[in-house]
Formats: structure tokens, sequence, C-alpha cells
């Protein structure tokens, strides 16, 4: 049987890799008390820094960016509550707001080259369906899918104020993407474990094909059903001889 690969944090030292999510042994189930009150620094903590961010600081006032996207409150739910569901894990949290604010963009624009901005305010329902489900679908194929996301897309087209500051969207999803992270990282690792894993989950040792154990397994079956049909006939032919 093959060894498991090694994580690759498993080389840096505890100190660091603890809180990077990397355990050398499963970490143990806390009782719901515990996940309820680290939920909720969590998502207090995570959200109050955003807005702490991109409400206060003049750079981002100047250029018009709203003091939080709405699509990362349901964000918190997941990175801060949901520590282990897959759809919360770093590669989706990154890579479905960025696809879903690319794509809302993109598809935004086009619609603004329609010739009057009253034909535009006309079929805005219909440049935020696109953004929405055109980004759910690039999810799906790119393995980034996080729920949240796709009102990220939506918001590009139907939000005047993200409407208004265009490409500069991607960036600030990305930063608050990267804020709401920080945060995961240091609350979910003090008494639980996050993330179980940045890119792809973690492939355990090799396990015996399918197949080849089924073999086997049938092998045992017909014997045992050969002993016992050759018991059968012996205790027949026992039954038959005179007495």
């Amino acid at each position: 049987m093959a060894s498991p690969q090694s994580h690759r944090l498993s080389g840096h030292p505890r100190w660091f890799s603890h809180w990077l999510g990397y355990r050398s042994s499963p970490p143990p189930k806390r009782p719901d008390y515990i996940v309820w009150a680290w939920s909720f620094i969590g998502a207090f903590c995570g959200i109050s820094l955003i807005q702490a961010v991109f409400g206060q600081a003049s750079y981002f006032i100047k250029r018009g960016v709203p003091p939080i996207i709405a699509s990362y409150g349901a964000t918190a739910v997941l990175i801060y509550g949901a520590v282990d569901a897959p759809l919360a894990q770093p590669r989706a949290l990154f890579g479905g707001h960025f696809i879903g604010a690319l794509i809302g963009i993109c598809i935004t624009k086009l619609f603004h080259l329609l010739p009057t901005e009253q034909r535009f305010q006309e079929l805005l329902w219909l440049a935020g369906s696109l953004s929405c489900a055109s980004s759910v679908v690039l999810m799906q194929i790119t393995g980034t899918t996080h729920p949240p996301a796709g009102a990220t897309a939506l918001l590009a087209a139907v939000n005047t104020d993200i409407r208004d500051i265009g490409w500069y969207y991607l960036p600030v999803v990305l930063l608050t993407s990267t804020l709401a992270l920080v945060v995961a990282l240091i609350t979910n690792n003090i008494q639980r474990r996050y993330p179980v894993f940045w890119f792809k989950p973690a492939i355990p040792g090799a396990l015996p094909p399918p197949e080849a154990a089924q073999p086997a397994s049938a092998e045992k079956s017909v014997d045992s059903s050969n002993a016992t049909s050759s018991e059968r006939l012996n205790k027949n032919d026992d039954d038959r001889l005179p007495v």
C-alpha cells in the first residue's frame, strides 16, 4: 500500500503551520457552545474589519467604494460558521468572488453599449440575471463554487455604487476576501481548524481498487458456497447408506 503524501505544511514550525490550518492529527470535536461563540466572534470581527477599512480610509472613500459588499455577509456565515464545508475554503472564497465580480463587470459593460441609458435601465434585469447565472456555471467549471459569489456578480449589474467604480471592483473584492480570510485564520484556529484545505483536499494513502477487492470476496463466496454444497451432498450420501 502506498504511503500517504505528506502535507505541504508539515515541514514548517508548528507555531506557523497551526495558523494556516495544518494539524498532524484530526482536531477533537468541540462542544456546540464553543462553535457558536467563535462563529459570533469571527463574523463580528471580520465584518467590522472590512467596514473599518473601506468605510474609514480616505483612499477608498474618495473613489466611491461602498463600506462593504453585501455578499460578504453570506460569506461570513460560511467561513466563520461552517469552517469544514468545501464551499468555505480559501479556493472557493477567492475564486468564487473574483469570478463573480469579473463576470458581473464584463456583462454590465456590454449592456452599457446600448444606445441610451433608458434602454440600459430597461434591460438591467437581464444583465443581472446573466451575470449571476454565468458566474454559477463558471464557478462549477473551475471548482470554486461559493454561493455568496452569485450575489457578487449580481451586485455588479444592479447596484449603482458598484457599477460606478467599474473595474476597480476587482481589487476591492480581492482585498475584501483577504481581510475576511485573515480574521478567519486567527479566530478559527484557536479552538477549531481552518482551512481544511487551501487548493484541493488532501488525498489519503492509496486504498486497494474496488475491482481488485471484489474478485477476492467473490472467490471467498464461491468457495464457501462450494463447501456448503459438498457438506450437504456428503450428508445425503450418509443418509442413504444402509444401517
